[in-house]
């Protein structure tokens, strides 16, 4: 049988949890498996996970987590009817088929969905109801309401089924997630007898009648429009759709996949979506995939203890643990060897991390944000990229657009990047003319650059003249090496504040932690 949490909140029952095997989150992050919203629970506030047909429980909380009354220290194996206490909730442990109830189904809106629903957010992710066979089979319905009942005529969703009662049964959404709750008719979840409110996965069978449905996502098509995110501005409708697009994942936690070509502004759409977001408060943790020796990676991702290798004179977080509570950059991911794919993958399916040569496992509650300028797709098909990992960090996937492809954004883009500048840079209608007449190859990176070395050149009034795109004032052609340049631009400015590194961020309008990216990856950080 499949183990069952059932939750409770004093002596009301709430609902009742199947659980899947592997690893199960309570907490009150939209990311947990079974989100509990009150205050006092932690983000992540206990760990189930199932080896060889046996639960274990971890506490992860800063109030603490009992089972059958006594605190929980360090890992607890769980047994037949053992009660876990939550801040006031209780959770009765069950891998025992549940005894059945008597008790009359009725309409009302159960207290799990009063419970659950006031946790505030948007909901991403849509609902839709498919039936799989049956006097519907084919039909689909997507879900908008945030309860409907589900049957015969009179239900709001119905279905043309003979057997279903009206309001057979009710589906209800809670954030984007769908549970189902008993209504006017038997209905079987997986084969049982439905009693409890029940969360669904998207691979459940519900049979009601002689109708069997199933759920699968449903993305909502109406997308808001905005005219900035974060650092990034643009006016263009793929712009402001892309904006639009990019608030609404700010506002989740699940895993985005940012795709772009070099210089679209890749880790600023990811700081965006971190300081847009719920996490707002916790680290922003950038890490360059592609810069990490790979011998070194584990121990950047999850930390070492001392002694783990040598020069390990001190035990050091990783990256993961450095950004618990916030967010974890990945940058140029589809620069990553197999062998740490393989670690990572290890990470995103169990959530526990263990530095290099410990024996602590560590939950850090971290929300991962991958980039890359590669074709996964086509890193998966040529062997380079593990398709599972794919499967696991684009949740959520976005393109970030060249700038070739809305010109109509280089005035309003380099307006704000001169704005970033120290003391303020204006631009002529004339240096507007010149850069929207070129392609720039490199994007909005090479936009930066250019308006850099005009204001070395030009002060703070640049004119078309002051605008070079190869090096020769006022020459409009094609970058030798923009890579070179970018060095030569760091190198710069960085003597021009003698070596300050806010300052010279603020000069070149980019955050320090790309300045500081940029300088390891040009080895300017001696």
């Amino acid at each position: 049988m499949r183990a069952t949490l059932v939750l409770f909140r004093g002596e009301e029952r709430l609902l009742a949890w199947p659980l899947r095997g592997g690893r199960v989150a309570l907490g009150r992050a939209d990311t947990c498996d079974l989100v509990i919203p009150d205050e006092a629970v932690s983000r992540i506030h206990c760990v189930l996970t199932e080896r060889a047909g046996r639960w274990s429980l971890q506490d992860n909380s800063r109030h603490g987590t009992t089972v059958n009354e006594t605190p929980v220290v360090g890992q607890v194996d769980l047994r037949e009817a053992d009660v876990i206490g939550v801040c006031g909730y209780t959770l009765r442990f069950s891998q025992a088929s549940p005894a059945p109830r008597t008790s009359t189904q009725t309409r009302r809106a159960s207290p799990a969905v009063r419970v659950l629903g006031s946790w505030r957010g948007p909901a991403v992710e849509g609902v839709a109801l498919v039936a799989e066979s049956g006097p519907a089979e084919g039909q689909r319905w997507v879900l908008t309401r945030r309860r409907q009942g589900v049957g015969g005529p009179g239900s709001r969703v119905e279905v043309p089924d003979p057997r279903m009662a009206p309001n057979h049964f009710f589906l209800v959404l809670v954030r984007g997630r769908p549970l189902i709750e008993p209504g006017d008719g038997i209905t079987l979840l997986d084969g049982e007898r439905l009693w409890d409110p029940t969360p669904l996965y998207p691979d459940d069978r519900v049979r009601a009648g002689d109708t069997v449905l199933r759920i699968e996502r449903a993305l909502d098509d109406h997308i808001p429009e905005a005219t900035w995110f974060g650092e990034l501005v643009g006016e263009s409708a793929l712009s402001r759709r892309l904006f639009g697009t990019l608030k609404i994942l700010a506002g989740c936690e699940y895993p985005v996949l940012i795709q772009g070509e070099p210089g679209t502004g890749k880790e600023e759409a990811a700081r965006g979506l971190h300081t847009e977001g719920p996490r707002a408060d916790g680290p922003f943790v950038p890490l360059n995939c592609g810069a990490l020796p790979e011998a070194l990676i584990e121990s950047e991702l999850f930390g070492h203890e001392k002694g783990a290798f040598t020069g390990a004179s001190s035990r050091r977080d990783g990256a993961f643990l450095q950004a618990a509570g916030g967010t974890l950059f990945l940058d140029e991911i589809g620069e990553m060897p197999l062998l740490a794919q393989g670690k990572l993958l290890r990470v995103l399916q169990t959530g526990e991390v263990r530095r290099v040569s410990g024996d602590t496992v560590l939950y850090p509650d971290v929300r991962v944000i991958a980039a890359t300028n590669r074709d996964l797709a086509a890193e998966v098909q040529a062997g380079r990229f593990r398709r599972d990992l794919l499967f696991r960090i684009n949740a959520l996937e976005v393109r970030l657009p060249s700038l070739r492809e809305r010109p109509e954004d280089i005035p309003v883009i380099a307006r704000a990047l001169c704005a970033r500048m120290d003391g303020g840079v204006r631009l002529s209608g004339g240096a507007i003319e010149a850069l929207r007449a070129y392609s720039f190859p490199d994007n909005v990176r090479e936009l930066r650059n250019v308006l850099v070395r005009a204001r070395v050149f030009g002060g703070p009034t640049i004119t078309r003249r002051h605008i070079t795109f190869s090096g020769g004032v006022g020459e409009v052609g094609t970058p030798t090496d923009p890579e070179a340049a970018e060095r030569r631009l760091l190198v710069e400015a960085l003597e021009r504040h003698g070596g300050n590194r806010s300052a010279t961020a603020r000069e070149l309008g980019i955050p320090r932690s790309t300045l500081l990216y940029r300088m390891g990856r040009y080895g300017l950080m001696g």
